[in-house]
């Protein structure tokens, strides 16, 4: 019974199979030729769609690989070429200049030294230098020396012979107020005159500007100095704090770091000048030799006598229009005796605190002379407010003489 059952199911499905197809659906075709998107069995034809897999975007035709590797050729051979070429051409230029200076004879004119040196207007800085750089003759002369360094290889270079720049990093040594920061901008000066730096500005750093606080700090800090003096000259004053030898994890080291790698990399665009003690930047020099290494100008400043020290204030007055009386400067020099003597001097910059104090003196008398006791009528001269007077001196000289060793000013 079972079986008659399933036999006659069979028959009934194989007949459906070859009935008419009602409206509205798809046939299914067995014998017929089949649609290009469906096979015998009613499903979608199996064609290939690139699957799932992630990797299939790396999969390209031979024909572009091959397209690729060719550019990629001919982009190595051109550049081959272009290098050869460029090689060719400084060949030339080598052969051409060695056969250029075996034809100069030796009684080519190359210009006189004097020439380039108003020319370029080197001379007007030395002057300069001379006129607002009371005494330190050897600091003069060592500026000398550099410049004619620069003038004659300016003038080598006018005649095609091989130059280079040389290492003009400098080192300058001695106590406060000796002039380092003006003879560093006289030199910004003259290396911008001889065309070894663009701008020949100075910009003055300390640890403060160079060294960060915190990690990642320091770096940014001494690049954006660095870029500030780009073209000029960079002044680190006190640069010996810097570093810090008890202390491995101090920031100073990346600063310094840094420095060392832009004075060799870039030493045609920034002139890197460190300054301080001598007997601190000779021990900070020990500590980082590297720093040491490309320094080739050391220049050290001694301290001032009582004499030059007059003659610099009698310059500071004339700057700004004074007149000292002349009875005034052995007041002036008495004080600058005494006050040598005492703690926190100077030099030139203990007397710009003087005379700054001796104007005010002066101011204070003459203000007393006219407006309080009505002198005159109360008008002043042209030469009341010009004049500085032995008195204004003696002020300072008593409150170094009379005062307490506590209650000293050190001017």
């Amino acid at each position: 019974m079972k079986f008659a059952s399933a036999l006659s199911f069979l028959f009934v499905t194989s007949v459906s199979g070859f009935a008419p197809v009602p409206d509205g659906r798809a046939a299914t075709h067995i014998f017929g030729a089949p649609s290009a998107n469906q096979n015998p069995f009613g499903g979608q034809s199996l064609q290939y769609t690139g699957g799932t897999d992630p990797n299939n975007k790396n999969y390209s035709k031979l024909s572009q690989k091959l397209n690729e590797a060719d550019i990629e050729r001919r982009k190595i051979q051109e550049e081959a070429e272009r290098r050869e070429r460029a090689a060719e051409i400084r060949r030339e230029e080598r052969l051409a200049k060695i056969q250029y200076m075996r034809d100069m004879p030796d009684t080519q004119p190359a210009g006189t030294v004097d020439e380039f040196m108003f020319k370029e207007g080197v001379q007007d800085q030395l002057d300069k230098l001379d006129r607002d750089l009371v005494g330190l003759a050897a600091v003069k002369q060592r500026v000398k020396e550099i410049a004619a360094l620069l003038v004659l290889d300016k003038m080598r270079r006018k005649l095609g012979f091989e130059t280079s720049v040389p290492s003009l990093h400098m080192s300058f040594t001695g106590a406060p107020g000796t002039g380092k920061t003006t003879v560093a901008v006289r030199m910004g000066q003259i290396l911008a005159k001889m065309g070894y730096s663009r701008r020949g500005h100075v910009v003055l750093a300390t640890r403060d500007d160079l060294v960060g606080q915190y990690v990642g700090h320091t770096a940014p800090k001494t690049k954006e100095m660095i870029k500030k003096a780009m073209g000029g000259v960079l002044l680190v004053d006190e640069a010996y704090y810097l570093y810090n030898a008890a202390n491995d994890r101090d920031y100073g080291q990346e600063s310094i770091e840094i420095l060392l790698n832009v004075m060799e990399n870039n030493q045609d665009d920034l002139v890197v000048a460190v300054a301080g003690y001598k007997d601190r930047m000779d021990k900070f020099f020990s500590y980082i030799p590297g720093m040491m290494s490309r320094i080739g100008n050391h220049i050290d400043f001694p301290n001032y006598t009582s004499d030059e020290l007059v003659k610099i204030a009698s310059v500071m007055a004339r700057d700004l229009e004074y007149d000292i009386s002349p009875d005034a400067y052995d007041t002036f020099k008495r004080y600058i005796e005494a006050r040598m003597e005492l703690p926190y001097f100077s030099n030139a910059r203990t007397v710009r605190n003087a005379m700054d104090r001796a104007r005010m003196n002066s101011a204070i008398r003459t203000f007393e002379k006219y407006a309080i006791q009505g002198q005159n009528g109360g008008f002043c001269t042209v030469e009341d407010l010009k004049n500085i007077s032995s008195e204004d001196f003696q002020i300072l000289l008593d409150d170094i003489l009379n005062a307490d060793a506590d209650k000293r000013i050190f001017g």
